[in-house]
């Protein structure tokens, strides 16, 4: 489990060192290599139920969405079903786990952090208007569930689950902004970090039994 462990944070660091300064290759190299690992300890998981494989699931969801984006023609509408694919089977994850509840305060947020990042790119999305609000929607459905579930069963796994998905949708929110919007210094940097974070701790949470 330590190497394993050692590997995905090398790894990561790597990746996110590429997004901020690096070569492009280092980046096209580590981002990959980084979920494959990833994937690899999250199967060393010492106990694996069968609502767990979900992330698994998801994980290579993510890697196939990363591989579309990475071809010398970019399949961005494929990529954005991929990702869409990995965050709805986390949120099943999420939601096997946890107990019918409702917290309106929690939904109201995550509306509004909804609302206000499209309105600020709707303008620029064109063709992929639709797809793109489809993965923003799903996004944070899955950060809801996850806070749903600290909230009313806060515990240590429950909160690195929250955790986890508020940085992917927090990845997503900056990814979107800067592409479609405007770019700045440290974006790619900052996308890449929230991106590795959201999905290890996620995959942490195999971990805490």
């Amino acid at each position: 489990m330590l190497w394993s462990f050692l590997a995905v944070l090398f790894s990561g660091w790597l990746y996110v060192d590429a997004s901020y300064r690096g070569p492009q290759w280092q980046r096209w190299l580590f981002k990959p290599v980084t979920l494959l690992l990833m994937v690899g300890w999250a199967w060393q998981a010492p106990v694996l139920k069968p609502t767990d494989y979900l992330i698994i699931a998801g994980l290579v969801a993510t890697l196939i969405g990363d591989a579309l984006l990475l071809l010398p023609r970019q399949q961005m509408l494929y990529a954005l079903g991929a990702f869409f694919l990995s965050h709805l089977l986390y949120t099943l994850c999420f939601a096997a786990n946890m107990t019918m509840t409702f917290y309106w305060p929690i939904p109201l947020t995550l509306l509004i952090i909804g609302v206000a990042t499209i309105a600020v790119i709707w303008s620029r999305l064109e063709t992929l208007r639709w797809p793109i609000c489809t993965l923003i929607g799903m996004t944070l459905v899955m950060t809801w569930m996850a806070a749903e579930q600290y909230f009313f069963r806060p515990s240590d796994d429950s909160f690195t689950l929250i955790v986890g998905a508020s940085l992917l949708l927090l990845a997503n929110i900056v990814w979107f902004v800067s592409h479609y919007r405007r770019r700045f210094r440290a974006d790619s940097a900052i996308v890449a970090a929230c991106y590795f974070a959201g999905h290890f701790m996620i995959v942490r949470s195999l971990w805490l039994i």
